[in-house]
């Protein structure tokens, strides 16, 4: 997360939406980096560990709980940068182009995404086909939730505009997308 911190730092980024925050482990590295975050979830658990965590450093986030299936309930132009760590997928390709749309939406010119999505690969016999790329898993703590794999190329169409400036794997199972909002 620290060289995520440096390049919005360089590119003066002040105002971060962490788009499926989840436990808020990015929420309140952000806001201890002196950012103006902003944190969406569709699990109240989720919400609610985020900030008792705030709480508990006495930092501030703006916290929403909402599926990012639905329209992002921000302004157009809003934030300097979004950043989504292994959430996008969660949901079918229809459903993604629709959370790529809103993210171009509320992204100011010159904003900065930051995305890590699971890379297409065999899918173990657990998981059920739904759409092409798109698996649900038949068991376990995510059975049920849509599981969308991608390739280079289908995310460099999906963020097709954007100024996609770096994609690569991480630890060989992920993807990361850094692009700009021409």
């Amino acid at each position: 997360m620290e060289h995520i911190v440096l390049l919005l730092a360089g590119k003066k980024a002040r105002r971060v939406l962490d788009l499926g925050c989840g436990s808020g482990r990015h929420v309140v590295y952000l806001s201890r980096n002196r950012f103006s975050v902003y944190g969406l979830d569709s699990s109240p658990e989720g919400i609610k560990m985020t900030r008792a965590w705030l709480r508990k450093e006495g930092l501030k986030a703006d916290l929403r709980l909402q599926s990012m299936t639905k329209s992002l309930p921000f302004k157009d132009s809003f934030f300097d940068a979004v950043i989504s760590v292994q959430v996008i997928h969660h949901a079918t390709l229809a459903e993604i182009q629709k959370v790529v749309k809103e993210i171009a939406r509320v992204l100011k010119k010159d904003g900065v995404v930051y995305v890590t999505v699971p890379k297409l690969s065999n899918q173990a016999e657990a998981f059920r086909e739904i759409e092409s790329g798109t698996f649900i898993p038949l068991d376990g703590l995510e059975k049920g939730l849509p599981h969308h794999f991608f390739t280079p190329e289908e995310l460099r169409e999906l963020f097709k505009d954007f100024e996609i400036t770096d994609i690569h794997l991480d630890s060989g199972e992920h993807y990361c997308l850094l692009g700009i909002k021409p």
